[in-house]
């Protein structure tokens, strides 16, 4: 929680950096960014870490993070994705939102959120840290529990999945 990660505006412009810690305790605007993976007909899943500051124990993307001080977005999202699921692979960037979540620990999440989405069909090893589980879940399946137990996913895994569903959908 001591990485310095970008401040923005709601134009997604830098504006200064502050600590991690002291961005989530003010409800700071930042950037961050979330990483979807697919192997054609199925999304990665993560069980985000009972330990985790926020969202402990709820399923996600693959992993999301922050722009890190003097760090690009794209390397930043390449980095975080081999920190926590152990590969890389080719990412493009589908679309972007603003959302905010407040948590009963006093945290807020008030991002700027880039969505990035990747095909990858190899071996996964999460870092247990990060992520409890893992699974593949059927795109169907997935669009399913989204609608009928949202509690069991983080904010923004709600708010952008069905967005990225409708996206792969066209393809």
């Amino acid at each position: 929680m001591n990485d310095e990660i970008a401040l923005v505006d709601l134009d997604d412009r830098i504006t200064g950096y502050a600590l991690k810690a002291d961005v989530h305790r003010d409800g700071l605007l930042h950037r961050a960014f979330s990483v979807f993976i697919t192997n054609g007909s199925e999304m990665l899943l993560q069980r985000r870490n009972v330990r985790k500051y926020h969202s402990g124990g709820l399923w996600s993307n693959a992993c999301c993070s922050h722009q890190r001080r003097g760090e690009e977005l794209e390397e930043a999202v390449h980095r975080r994705l081999r920190e926590e699921m152990g590969f890389d692979c080719e990412l493009s960037e589908s679309f972007r939102f603003v959302y905010r979540t407040e948590f009963r620990n006093g945290l807020t999440e008030y991002e700027y959120d880039h969505v990035f989405v990747g095909r990858y069909d190899g071996p996964v090893t999460a870092d247990p840290e990060e992520a409890e589980e893992i699974m593949w879940v059927p795109f169907g399946e997935l669009k399913a529990r989204l609608e009928t137990s949202p509690e069991e996913f983080s904010s923004w895994f709600v708010i952008s999945a069905p967005a990225v569903l409708a996206s792969l959908e066209r393809r």
